[in-house]
């Protein structure tokens, strides 16, 4: 007869508690985000107080006239919360405001909000906002999958595939062709043999459906049909989400060169500042119940010990949000310190001069996971002299795909060189011609990878340009 028995084990294992998902859920939330959470924390806890809301400017404060030392102001937030009065903040609240911009809502807002919506478990899910947040704004990866994880998780086509259906289709792919193909298999009744003619999309373009016909081996009613199915479909899936409907974006980082040195200016003007509640601080002294103490706190004393214990419970609890959000800024400040060492070129010179820059470089640069900076950078925004960019913007691979460990050129960079080349031609150049142009600067591309960069710059071809 088999008896059931009780049995110890002694098992080590990591838990996330209550106070670290909300720390790990702080590092993700763009500046405006931080702003309501922090007035949402504020209703819901009576300990947390709001001492000094820095974005706030009196009307005394918004006319002080301007003097000309002023234009160049320095500041370093090397401390990460250095608060600054009068003059010298009105002025730097002033160009940050001016330097917002509208976007409407990102491909990757999108994709994640829809991922919380489906029954999955969290480790599926871990691996599917990692891959989210590795899209850019065309719906590719930045970086190629397998620098994603150190380790590929066995989940990991899983995730890919259940990302690929969400709304917009096709996203979580390398390029447009794999994009078009994914939108193909998740075709409600696809035409047989439609995947044939991705290979020809561009002599179809020019309207040669016959010379295509001819090549597979099918009829021209066919290509045509293929054809016009293929049109349907958005080779670039990321691109649906520009539209009118706007929201002001304010950079939550600001760059400024000064005497050839670059200083990092953090946006703490629209972040109010926390303290605990006084009176809440003495309920939870030991030697409340003074003379001079409110009259609760010495009831307290007598032995309401549940209260006194909901009192230190939610002091602890605005300490720990405190934390929270000082640890969230000063994680920002180095990543983004970091980024502009590595892309020193692209802040000094300009777009096109943007290198090679990975996540693990960050990450092994400031000893931090490479989750924790992809969670630092995603949404967030940094102002340069060059425009505002978001931070992810300067992380991209080398044009030899072998991420920032490959050629000194980085994908970006060279689409930029691209765009500037078909700017100021005369004539309309073909593939091949930039190629060359691009050879003789010292970059060598195939001129296959030539039309796909022009393509995702949604640059036509000779033909149609």
């Amino acid at each position: 007869m088999q008896l059931q028995r009780p049995i110890i084990i002694q098992e080590q294992g990591l838990k996330m508690n209550p106070q670290l998902i909300q720390s790990i859920r702080l590092m993700e939330l763009p500046i405006m985000e931080l702003r309501e959470k922090i007035e949402e924390e504020i209703e819901q806890n009576p300990a947390l107080e709001l001492v000094e809301d820095p974005s706030t400017v009196s009307l005394d404060e918004s006319v002080v006239p301007r003097k000309e030392e002023d234009d160049y102001f320095e500041t370093t937030s090397d401390s990460g919360f250095v608060r600054k009065g009068g003059e010298e903040a009105a002025d730097e609240r002033r160009r940050f405001i001016e330097g917002a911009l509208a976007r409407p809502e990102t491909l990757q807002e999108h994709l994640l909000w829809q991922l919380q919506l489906e029954p999955i478990d969290e480790e599926l899910r871990l691996v599917c906002e990692t891959l989210i947040r590795n899209l850019n704004a065309d719906g590719f990866h930045k970086e190629p999958v397998e620098l994603l994880f150190k380790e590929a998780p066995a989940r990991l086509t899983e995730a890919i595939n259940l990302v690929r259906t969400l709304e917009p289709q096709g996203a979580c792919t390398a390029d447009y062709q794999e994009s078009l193909r994914v939108q193909i298999g998740l075709m409600p009744d696809p035409p047989a043999g439609i995947e044939e003619i991705l290979d020809y999309l561009e002599p179809l373009e020019r309207g040669k459906f016959a010379e295509t016909a001819k090549k597979l081996n099918r009829t021209e009613e066919d290509v045509r049909l293929f054809f016009e199915r293929i049109k349907e479909l958005s080779p670039f899936p990321g691109r649906q989400f520009s539209s009118d409907d706007t929201r002001y974006v304010i950079p939550d980082v600001q760059v400024i060169r000064k005497e050839g040195e670059f200083v990092i200016v953090l946006n703490d003007e629209e972040i109010p500042v926390l303290g605990i509640n006084p009176f809440f601080r003495k309920l939870a002294s030991p030697h409340s119940g003074a003379a001079n103490d409110p009259p609760n706190s010495a009831a307290l004393q007598a032995g309401e010990k549940p209260a006194r214990d909901f009192v230190r419970e939610k002091i602890r609890d605005a300490r720990w949000f405190i934390q929270s959000v000082n640890h969230r800024n000063h994680t920002l400040l180095r990543v983004s310190r970091a980024v502009v060492e590595f892309q020193r070129s692209f802040f000094a010179n300009g777009p096109k001069y943007l290198a090679p820059l990975t996540l693990h470089d960050i990450a092994r640069e400031l000893e931090v996971h490479e989750t924790t900076v992809s969670r630092t950078a995603n949404g967030k925004y940094i102002q340069t002299e060059w425009g505002i960019f978001e931070i992810r913007h300067f992380f991209t691979n080398s044009i030899s795909g072998a991420g920032s460990g490959g050629s000194k050129y980085s994908k970006e960079g060279v689409k930029e060189i691209i765009r500037e080349i078909i700017s100021g031609e005369d004539q309309n150049l073909s593939d091949q011609k930039i190629v060359e142009l691009l050879a003789k600067q010292g970059i060598p591309l195939a001129r296959r990878t030539v039309a796909k960069y022009r393509g995702e710059l949604d640059l036509g071809s000779s033909y149609a340009r």
